[in-house]
C-alpha cells in the first residue's frame, strides 16, 4: 500500500463514507456528477459522441478491428461517460484499443431492465457497425461491472459471446448474499453496506433481484470467452467479485482475478492521485492485449 494511498484512505473514510450514510435521496447523487472534475485526463484525449449516446474514447494510435464497451458505474442511479472519460482515455493509451462508453438510462426515473435494454442496444449498435463478437470486449465497475457481466451472459445464451469481459469490483448480486457485506461493513473505507439494499431498491423498482440480467452471479455462461477481474480484498462487494469467478469457472470459463488489500472501491478510477491506479490499468491493459493478439493466432 503506497503512503499516497494511506493518505487517500482518510478522505474517503471520515468524510465520503459519512456522507453516503446519510444522504437522504440517494438518487440525489445522480445530479452531481463529481468525476467529471476530480479524474484526471491524459493528454491527446479524443472524445467523440455519436448517434445512440454512444461516447467514443481513445489516447493514441489504436489497432483497427477491436474495440472495448464499457460500462460506467454509479449504482445505476449516478455516473456518466464523460465523468469517465479520464481513465477510459488512460485505458485505451496503455492498451492500444479504441473505448465505447454508452449512456445508460438511470434510476429512479428507469428502473429495471432499462439499464441493460441500454446495454444490449449498444451491442448491437456495434454489431450494425460492422465489429464482429469477437472484436469487442466488455467492460465496466461496479454496476457497470454487474451490467458487463449480465450482459455477457445474456451474449453467451444467445451463443455470440464477446472476446472476453474484465469489471473492476462489479456488483453482481442485487439480492444482497455475499458475507462480505457484513464482514468488510467496517473495513471498507466508502461504501455504507447499510444503504446499498435502498439503492439495489431504486434500480430493481420490485423486479426478482436474482434476474440474471440484473444480477450476473444467477446468469449462466455456456461457451464463456476469458474474464479478469479486480477487487479489493476489504471491499463489502468483494464476495461479489469472488463468486462471480467461481460461478464463470462452473462454465469452464478462463478467469484471471487480482485481489488487492487495503485499496478502495474502483480505485483504478484515480491515476495521478494513487500509484496503484496505473498499476492496475497497466495490468488491465496487458490482459486485453494478451486476449486480443490470441484472437488473431486462432
Amino acid at each position: 500500500m503506497s503512503w499516497q494511498a494511506r493518505l487517500f484512505d482518510k478522505p474517503l473514510r471520515y468524510v465520503v463514507k459519512p456522507l453516503l450514510a446519510r444522504l437522504i435521496d440517494p438518487a440525489r447523487a445522480g445530479r452531481v456528477d463529481l468525476f467529471r472534475r476530480l479524474l484526471r485526463r491524459p493528454p491527446y484525449l479524443r472524445h467523440l459522441v455519436r448517434p445512440g449516446g454512444l461516447h467514443w474514447i481513445s489516447t493514441g494510435p489504436c489497432r483497427g478491428g477491436a474495440v472495448i464497451l464499457y460500462f460506467h458505474g454509479g449504482g445505476y442511479v449516478a455516473g456518466s461517460p464523460e465523468g469517465y472519460l479520464g481513465p477510459l482515455g488512460l485505458l485505451s493509451g496503455l492498451a492500444g484499443i479504441e473505448v465505447c462508453a454508452p449512456r445508460y438510462r438511470r434510476a429512479p426515473r428507469h428502473v429495471f431492465p432499462a439499464a441493460f435494454e441500454d446495454a444490449r442496444a449498444a451491442w448491437d449498435r456495434l454489431i450494425a457497425q460492422g465489429y464482429a463478437p469477437g472484436q469487442i470486449v466488455l467492460g465496466g465497475d461496479s454496476a457497470g461491472g454487474g451490467l458487463a457481466l449480465a450482459l455477457l451472459g445474456a451474449l453467451c445464451r444467445a451463443g455470440t459471446p464477446p472476446r472476453g469481459a474484465f469489471a473492476f469490483s462489479p456488483w453482481t448480486d442485487l439480492a444482497l448474499t455475499g458475507e462480505s457485506l457484513h464482514l468488510n461493513a467496517e473495513a471498507d473505507p466508502v461504501l455504507p453496506a447499510g444503504r446499498l439494499g435502498e439503492v439495489a431498491g431504486l434500480y430493481l423498482g420490485g423486479a426478482d433481484p436474482r434476474d440474471p440480467r440484473a444480477s450476473a452471479l444467477y446468469g449462466d455462461f455456456p461457451g464463456c470467452p476469458p474474464v479478469f477481474l479486480q477487487y479489493g480484498a476489504g471491499e463489502i462487494l468483494r464476495d461479489d467479485s469472488t463468486r462471480m469467478a467461481a460461478r464463470l469457472r462452473d462454465f469452464e470459463a478462463e478467469v484471471s482475478e487480482e485481489a488487492r488489500p487495503d485499496l478502495p472501491h474502483v480505485w483504478q478510477l484515480f491515476d495521478g492521485y494513487l500509484p496503484e491506479a496505473r498499476e492496475s490499468l497497466e495490468v488491465t491493459a496487458a490482459w486485453l492485449r494478451e486476449v486480443y493478439d490470441a484472437a488473431g493466432e486462432e
